[in-house]
């Protein structure tokens, strides 16, 4: 499976992003030296939403849209 997800910032701004494995990645965007510069400035960062899907590249197709939307548009979807 693969996801679509969108975290909330420590500044309260949102970051939308894909993955295989939610519970890693948010992992990673707290705690780790690499990874997103985005959110490693913005910690700590909250999942608020996510979709799942078969393949990478319905995710990403998906992750595109999701990251055109407006931001009371995303904060719609949760």
């Amino acid at each position: 499976m693969y996801y679509i997800y969108i975290l909330e910032c420590a500044d309260k701004t949102l970051y939308v992003g894909s993955t295989n494995d939610i519970q890693k990645r948010l992992h990673t965007h707290n705690n780790s030296k690499t990874g997103a510069h985005y959110t490693k400035i913005r910690r700590p960062v909250t999942l608020k939403y996510s979709e799942s899907f078969e393949t990478k590249g319905e995710a990403l197709k998906r992750e595109c849209a999701v990251k055109k939307l407006k931001r009371e548009d995303k904060l719609k979807l949760f």
